[in-house]
């Protein structure tokens, strides 16, 4: 397999991203092209779509050997799971699948037919392999068991972010953000409430703490 395109998104760090697709749904991205596939005739009828599937390169997860078993952080990063029973990036073939809205088709002078979309759960920079239409009416089972997950499908910290730091992030970036923070970039093992911890988001340092169900917002540098 070839990578057909690759998502820009404003992560170029693993540390933050949402631990699955849609859980930023302000969260934006673009899916440019490779050239070899910038033709319209392959997206004619996409924007009658609403959600897509992108099937994607764990790029950043590329190790040698197989490994049976995996610590979903969310278990707290002790207990092992099977890795054919969970979504860890660490696979035998590193491929993810995410579910993403479609926002618009938009036409470009360098770069052919542009996809953009919102709440991608990827690094900035990620080849994807293939793209599909989502469909509710086969794709959605909302009566699945969903294991130990399930028991974090509504968890969200409070964001406590300062109106002086907040202001220093673009408006139209700003939601994303939240959503982000909220979803607690943490790895689920450390619950230190005087640890500083960095997240880089579109051109920012965001700098924060945790206690207890919220989070703080303590600094923002930039990055540019």
């Amino acid at each position: 397999m070839k990578p057909i395109a690759h998502i820009y998104s404003d992560f170029s760090e693993k540390f933050g991203i949402p631990r699955q697709s849609l859980r930023a749904p302000s969260l934006t991205a673009k899916i440019v092209f490779e050239p070899e596939f910038r033709c319209d005739e392959a997206l004619r009828g996409i924007e009658e779509f609403s959600h897509l599937w992108l099937i994607f390169d764990f790029s950043e997860a590329h190790r040698e050997g197989f490994f049976p078993t995996v610590r979903p952080p969310r278990l707290g990063g002790n207990k092992r799971i099977g890795v054919f029973a969970s979504r860890s990036p660490f696979r035998p073939n590193n491929i993810g699948l995410s579910s993403v809205r479609l926002l618009e088709v938009k036409k470009t002078e360098n770069e052919g037919s542009v996809l953009f979309v919102s709440g991608a759960d990827l690094l900035s920079g990620t080849p994807i392999y293939d793209i599909k239409p989502y469909l509710a009416y086969t794709d959605s089972h909302p009566d699945a068991k969903g294991s130990y997950a399930d028991d974090f499908s509504d968890y969200r910290l409070e964001v406590d972010f300062p109106e002086n730091l907040l202001k220093q992030i673009p408006e139209d970036k700003r939601a994303a953000l939240i959503e982000c923070l909220s979803d607690d970039p943490r790895p689920s093992y450390q619950d230190d409430r005087e640890r500083i911890y960095s997240m880089l988001f579109a051109d920012f340092d965001v700098k924060f703490r945790v206690d207890g169900g919220t989070l703080f917002v303590v600094d923002i540098k930039t990055e540019k």
